[in-house]
């Protein structure tokens, strides 16, 4: 095994890793995630009061599943 054979494993490891980045950001379990968190910045102060407890049960559920792939 030589420094191309080395190489090339790294070039597949990094690739694979990419996908499985990519894999998890487009899942579908992520979308309603992504979509709250990317309405944030337009919410105004108003809304900020009344909407507040969505986001808390938004918070609550992100942390629900992160917490079941270490289990």
């Amino acid at each position: 095994m030589d420094i191309n054979d080395v190489r090339g494993l790294g070039t597949i490891f990094a690739l694979f890793s990419f996908l499985c980045i990519v894999a998890w950001a487009y899942s579908s379990h992520r979308k309603n995630r992504f979509e709250d968190d990317g309405m944030i910045p337009f919410m105004d102060e108003d809304d900020d009061a009344i909407d507040k407890k969505a986001i808390d049960n938004s918070v609550e559920q992100k942390n629900a599943n992160d917490d079941k792939g270490s289990e």
